[in-house]
This record gives C-alpha cells, structure tokens and sequence, in this order.
C-alpha cells in the first residue's frame, strides 16, 4: 500500500492540519494580572490580535513549526465580519461551560494527510452571534444548551455546504479544493478568501528576521521565507489579492499608535466595510488573500481550486483531477485493509471518520513558559502577579511539537492522560505517531524534573491518572503484531523515564506512606461529592479507592513491561520483581489501613468506596457509588508459565515472596492458583469480589446503560446521596447529560454519563480476567435477567453498546444525534457524526466538546474484530485486528 510506505517518510507529514481551531482564550495567550485567559483575548478582538504562541483558522493547515499557515475566510455579505475562525462562548458565557456554535464535521484522512476531507455549514444570513449570547445567559444549569441551529438559521436550508479537500502531490506540494453548495432554493452571495500568513516570530525581541509574500498577478501569491521550501500559492477564479500584515491593531484595542500601518485586520476590514486605506497597494506584507466573489444559484454546486507549492507552475491546476482521484483511492485502499473483516458498511463509514476527527485534531502546541512568565525582549513586562497564579513551578516547559488534541476548539491544549487513550487509536493507523506521542510527554522539556507528568495548562500541576504506562505497553504490542518485531528500543526507553513518574506519585501522593494514594479529582471532575482537589477543613485526608487503584493499575503496567524487556536483558528481572512486591504492597493498603484495619472494601456493601481519614486515626465511607469503586478492576494481570519458565531469578524471588509474605499473597493475588493453561492471576479482585462488583456494574438500575456503564449509579436519580460534613450539607443526585452545578466550570460532568476511557479500560479488563478464569466463569447479565454470561461474552456485548451510540438503530436514527430529529433524518445532517466529550447516560446522546475525537475515538478500536489464533494462522492475508486473549 502507498500510503502505509509513506509513513517512514517525514517530508509527507511536514504539512498537517496543524492549525488550532481556537487561540484565543488560551493560558498561553493570557498576559492579564488576574490570569483571566478567557477574557483576555476574545472572539470578537482576534480578528485584530498577533498571537504570541501559536494560529486559529477554519479549516487550515500547516507546516509542522508553523511558520506559515493557509485557511479559508468566508463572508455572505450579510456578517458583521469575515468567517475566519469558529465562534463559540466562553467557560463564563454558557449555562454548561465553553461551547463551541458552529457546525463541521472531519471527514476523511491518511495518516500523512496525502488526502483530507471535511465539510463546514455556513449560514447564508447573518451569523446570530448576540443572540446565542443573549439566550445562553439567559438559561440556568437546568436548561439545555441553546444552539445554532435552535436559532432557526438553518430554516429553509438558507446555509452553504463547504468541502474543503487536501491532496498532495509531494511533501511540499498541496492541492486545495473548495466545493460549495448552495442547499436553499435561492440565489446566494458568497466572498470567499483563501488566506495565507505567517507565524508572528519577529516581534518578541529574539529573531527580527521578517518574511515576505507578494503578487504581481490576481491569481499568484509568492511566498519567501527562509526556512521553507513553498514559494507559491496559486488560485483558480480570484478577482484580486490582498494584503496586510500579521500585526495588532494597537489603535483598535488599546487606543495607541500602530506598529503597522496595514494590520492584521486588514483585509477583514477592505471586505466587510470597503476601507481600500487597510490594505497594502504595493500588494506586499506577512498576510495575504485571494478574493473571490461569487453568486451560487439554489442547489448549485461550484468548485474552486487553489495550490501551495516549492514549485513554479504555468500550469497549476491541470493535473488536479488525476491527483485527487490517485490520493483518494490511495486513501481507500489503506483504509480497505485496516477495515479488513468489519461487514458493515455503517460500522466502516464511523470508523473512518473516528479517524479522520483523530488526524485532524493534531494541532503545532508552542509553549514555553519560562519565556511567558518573564514576557518577551521586546514587549511590556508582564505584572509580577503572573509569576504566582499558574504554571510557575514548570519554568522547564518547553514545547514546541505536533500533539495530539483532545478537541483544537474545546481543548485546544493537550490532556495528559487523554493522549494516553489517544494513543491506542493512533497505533492501528500510524504505530511510530502513537509511540512518539507518547515519548514527548516523557522528554526533559515535559515532563518537570521531580517525575511529575504535566497535565494541561490551565494547570500543569493538576493530577491526571497514571496511565502512560498502560498506553505504553499496549501501544508497544499493538505496534509489534502490525511490524512483526518488537520495538524494544522504545518500550526500554519509555520504562526509564516511567521509574521517575512512578517514584514522585511515591513521594507526593502517598501522604502517610501506607500505599493510599490520593492524587486530587484525577481528572473524573465533579465525580465527588465536593471538590476532590481541595483541602478539608480540619485536618481530614480523602483515602481514595481511584488514587489507590492507579498506582496499583500503575505497579502491575511497570511490572510487565520489565517482564518483557527481561526477556532481552535479565537485570530488568529485578525491576520487575520491584513492582510485583510493590503491588502486592498497595494491594493489601487497600485492605490493611492503620491499626484499625480499614478497608477501602466496604463488606457490608461489598463495593470500594473514597474514605475520609481523621486526624484521630479514624474512617468513615463516602457510601455514594460511583466509577471510583469500579476502578480497582483495571489493576489486573495474567502471566503464563512460559514466560515465567524464561525469567529464573524473578521467579526464585517471587517463590519467595509468596512463601514468607503469604498474608499479601493470600489477600488479593492468584498467582499461586494456575487458571486454564497455567495461567497466573495478579488482581486486586479475588473472584468474588469481582462478582460483587459486577452484579452493581451490570445492574440497568445502577451502572449499566443500554449504551455502556454509566459513572454514577442511576439510584441516586430518585434517591440523591447526601452527606454532612463539619455541618455543610452536600447533595450528588443522577445527572445523566450535562452538569447541574458548576465544579470544574460545569463543562463536564462524571455524574451519570458514559465516558469513553472508563468504558475501554473496563472493557479491557474484563477480557483480561477471562483470560485467566476461562469461559466456565460466568456472571449474570444483566443483573436480575437471569441470564448468565462469560467475561469475555460481556466485554463484546458492552462494547457493541458503546458501538451503538453512533451506529443506526432499527429505526435509521444514531443515538449520538437525538438531540435533535433533524439531525436524524435530514440527508445533509444524519450521517455526519460528531464524536463527542461523553454521552447521555438514558439515550446516547452526545454531550459535552463536540469533537473530542481525541478519546472518543476509540470508537475506532472498538469496532475492529478480535480474531483468534487459528483464524489468524489460517488466514491468506494480514488481518487487522489483534489476537484474542
């Protein structure tokens, strides 16, 4: 396949959708007293700002340092300004949290972006920005979010549909093409602009070096910059070229003189109000557009084609029809094979574009924070304020790389353990941009010199779970099976500098050295019953069964990985012989706290629970059910003989292990019971114990959803848990969709919706456990049904459930789009799909950042087939899935 030998070739991935969909509102962009990001830099004032750190467009690409971008403007002469970026309301403007209004969709892509595809829907009359202002802060926690199309903007399809498609024809050499289809019946006006500018790096006061563009001709803007090899960008149909320059209009937001005298604005300004004084005449500057002026006809269609090259072309668009069709096939036949077994037609058509929202969410993250805490050279001194309000203990931050987004307009700022999902989806198409990922966040310039892992930039000293190394591990295997050879090189890598993560959540998270970990929100939000990150009045620690279960999940990740580098080299036998008794350690904590014995197992729930640990020694449950409790199912390992037959000092020390430390043995782990195939079980869950869980898990009147496992048991919707504690009454009742309170700024809510990452990992441990149980281990499913199932049976029926959610029902309609009936069934709407935050607990619908592809797209994973040993053996071709366990 083309496209798969292209991958080892860097120079087809030096052009990427690299491009934010939103800068503004950014930590990195924030440079106000307070560290009030949101307001600092606005919608309404960007289209007249120089960002310091990184570009925002509709649609754009990139090269992969960003130091030129091109995207498409658009106006239908009725805005009040130039269609350049996504709007969307800020964390304090909607009544759920930061909400982006607009509507597209990612269609299709390669992994080396040879060939993308996605479609944005423009209205044709005036944008309702005050409007969707006015009404949403109108609405309270309790009402829905009021979106674009309850505005009735689309009535009467008075909209555009906008393909925007890529192909290259080299590295350096892209094709743009831009189909518009006018879905009204009438006639309709349409300026559309592509746009192409520089990265500001001039004005900092480190580098005046100071590239150029200029156009001798309306239908060529050349290109001159020292570090690239694009020279040209031409345009099919433009009336014209405009430029200006990527500098702050000073005069328009703060009232003082202009560096430049044609600004960033510019064109914007030429367009929607004429001012031919805002643009240069001598047809020179860092940011240029063609303008192209057109009126489409109801239910016509036109095309419009533009190219960025190295070349000098007399004629750029002759062979664009031939180049489109190649890319596209080549598209088809790499995606034909990694679809290899899956039948249905609708089950491929989400899953390529679950790939395509996880390629296009690769976005140029530029941050260094020593440089944004002391201000730059050449600009104002930021107020000594900023040196205390975030991130000042991360001076060591420095990137500067092509990340893996978990949404470029909800979060267009990388997530720690999101990317660790993120991951997994990447190495089915792309193993080396999975594995890459995740060694970056492990390099001296992420991860801070103490071991802790950054999580965010809002602040990077938050705790996210510690589950790289599971990533790690699992990306390595799905890599080997798709190479045929394991990359020893990385997995040994990554396990260094593991140890030093591992070692600080050691040191910071395990305030009483007894193996309780705590660790804060740990990235589940509002899943508490009040803020997990903050500080109890009198003394008070949270013991927590998540923080606990992790680092166990965390100890059993580093264990098998040294098993496997063993393998290579024996000294790793010691290391994993280190995390074997580590385990075994945090294991019998949870059971064992204090002279009291305390267990996080609740015996007369049989469920784990977070306790509240007093200054006196004593506990008390935080009886309410949520996810916590279902999490020390992850920490689960089978080893079979074999390897251990291969590693003779890891089992002469764990012989002995086992036979003078039989109290932690005995406690949780199976290892000394053979299961089917002599098969050795590491778990903090005895059988029974796991039963208990899952009769709760299984039950549809607790966790079980007809669309995966929710995060709160849905008995609190009719019977909300309460709590009193040093006399303020706390409250947590089912929420199955958005969040009825504002923790954590409301955009999230872990109190009843199915979140993906949860729903993988349990699916994945189960599938761990009957490898070791075997099929004669089988748990009533549902709960109360009757009916009885093995693990492995419930790990497909669970996952056929999260597949459900986009997948059409009996009755045509996605789950996903219910918020809406003409999402359902309107042609131009019901099979376009948004892979969103996390999804309605009762109906599926989605909910939250809407293209948060990022771990949502495991959707992708999800849907491919498992296929034994034998099948393998006896298949012809290369199979695309991974071996049963």
């Amino acid at each position: 396949m083309i496209e798969k030998q292209r991958l080892s070739d860097v120079s087809w991935k030096k052009w990427g959708p690299y491009v934010s969909n939103r800068e503004w509102g950014l930590v990195r962009e924030d440079y106000s007293e307070n560290g009030d990001a949101w307001n600092y830099t606005k919608h309404d004032t960007a289209e007249a700002k120089t960002y310091r750190w990184g570009e925002e467009g509709i649609c754009g690409i990139c090269d992969d340092l960003q130091k030129l971008v091109f995207s498409i403007g658009f106006w239908n002469k009725k805005d009040k300004m130039v269609k350049e970026r996504f709007f969307g309301l800020t964390n304090g403007q909607g009544n759920h949290g930061e909400d982006v209004k607009e509507y597209f969709y990612y269609l299709d892509s390669t992994p080396t972006h040879s060939y993308m595809k996605m479609l944005y829907k423009y209205p044709q009359n005036a944008f309702p920005y005050e409007d969707l202002l006015k009404t949403n802060a109108e609405r309270n926690k309790n009402e829905p979010e009021y979106e674009l199309i309850d505005t009735g903007v689309f009535d009467q399809n008075e909209y555009f549909d906008l393909f925007i498609e890529y192909a290259k024809e080299s590295g350096h050499d892209i094709l743009v093409r831009l189909t518009v289809i006018n879905k009204s019946e009438k006639e309709a006006p349409i300026v559309i602009l592509p746009t192409v500018w520089f990265r500001n790096t001039w004005n900092w006061g480190y580098d005046d070096y100071k590239p150029q563009m200029d156009s001798e001709d309306a239908d060529r803007i050349s290109i001159s910059h020292r570090d690239l090899e694009i020279k040209n960008i031409y345009a099919r149909d433009s009336l014209k070229t405009l430029f200006c320059n990527n500098e702050t209009n000073n005069e328009r937001l703060y009232q003082s003189v202009n560096e430049s005298k044609y600004c960033k604005d510019g064109i914007n300004d030429f367009v929607i109000h004429g001012s031919s004084q805002a643009i240069d005449p001598k047809g020179t500057g860092t940011k240029a557009s063609f303008f192209i002026d057109e009126t489409v006809k109801g239910g016509e269609s036109k095309t419009f084609e533009f190219r960025i090259t190295d070349k000098e072309l007399k004629e750029p668009f002759a062979d664009f029809e031939e180049i489109f069709n190649l890319r596209k096939k080549e598209a088809d036949e790499f995606y034909v094979h990694i679809q290899k077994g899956i039948e249905s037609e609708d089950e491929k058509m989400v899953q390529r574009q679950a790939f395509a929202g996880m390629l296009w969410n690769k976005m140029f993250y530029h941050y260094n924070v020593e440089k944004w805490l002391k201000g730059d050279p050449a600009e104002v001194p930021p107020s000594k304020s900023r040196e205390k309000i975030r991130n000042y203990g991360w001076k060591h931050l420095n990137n500067e790389h092509i990340i893996s987004m978990p949404d470029k307009w909800e979060y267009p700022w990388y997530a720690t353990w999101d990317l660790a999902f993120h991951a997994i989806s990447f190495s089915l198409i792309d193993p080396d941009f999975a594995k890459y990922q995740l060694k970056l966040f492990l390099f001296e310039w992420y991860m801070h010199p103490n071991g802790q892992l950054p999580a965010y930039e809002w602040d990077f000293s938050d705790v996210n779970p510690p589950v790289h190394g599971w990533a790690v591990f699992r990306v390595f295997k799905i890599d080997e099976y798709i190479k045929g050879k394991p990359d020893i090189e990385f997995l040994e890598s990554a396990f260094q500098k593991l140890l030093m993560n591992f070692t600080w959540w050691v040191n910071k998270k395990d305030n009483n050295g007894n193996n309780i970990f705590e660790g804060g929100f740990l990235g589940l939000d509002n899943i508490g019953v009040f803020d997990r990150n903050s500080t109890l009045p009198n003394g008070e620690q949270l013991e927590q069964s998540d923080g606990t279960s992790w680092m166990a999940m965390f100890a059993l990740n580093m264990m098998r990985i040294a098993l496997e580098l063993a393998l290579y080299n024996n000294v790793y036998e010691e290391m994993a012989m280190k995390f074997f008794e580590h385990f075994l350690a945090i294991a019998n904590s949870l059971d064992n706290m204090g002279d009291e014995e305390f267990s996080l197992w609740d015996q007369e729930d049989e469920f784990f629970y977070d306790a509240i640990a007093s200054s006196d020694g004593g506990h008390m449950y935080l009886r309410m059910r949520t996810i916590v409790g279902l999490i020390p199912m992850f920490a689960v390992e089978v080893i079979d003989d074999e390897m251990i037959e291969k590693l003779p000092n890891f089992k002469k020390r764990m012989k002995w292990v086992l036979e003078n430390k039989p109290e932690l043995a005995s406690l949780v782990s199976r290892w000394e019971v053979k299961g089917q195939d002599s098969k050795h079980l590491l778990s903090l869950l005895r059988g029974h114990r796991l039963k208990r869980l899952l009769k709760r898990m299984l039950n549809p009147e607790e966790f079980l959803s007809d669309y995966g496992v929710r995060a709160l048991s849905k008995e609190y919707e009719k019977n909300p848990y309460t709590l009193n504690l040093n006399g303020i009454d706390y409250s947590v009742k089912y929420t199955p969709a958005e969040s009825d309170s504002s923790l954590f700024g409301g955009n999230s809510n872990w109190r009843g919706p199915i979140w993906f990452p949860i729903n993988f990992l349990i699916i994945e441990s189960l599938q761990r456990f009957f490898f070791y149980y075997s099929p004669d281990f089988l748990v009533e499913y549902p709960t109360g049904s009757g009916n009885y199932s093995n693990l492995d049976q419930i790990a497909d029926s669970l996952s056929k459930r999260l597949a459900g959610i986009f997948l059409k029902d009996e009755n045509g309609n996605r789950p996903v789009n219910s918020q809406y009936e003409r999402f359902q069934t309107d042609p131009d709407f019901k099979d376009y799909i948004l892979f969103y935050e996390y999804f309605h607990g009762d109906t599926g619908r989605g909910v939250g950042a809407s293209h948060q592809t990022g771990w949502t797209g495991l959707i992708a994973k999800i849907l491919l087939p498992r296929y034994s040993k034998k099948e393998i053996a006896e298949s012809e071709t290369e199979l695309p899935g991974e071996v049963k366990s």
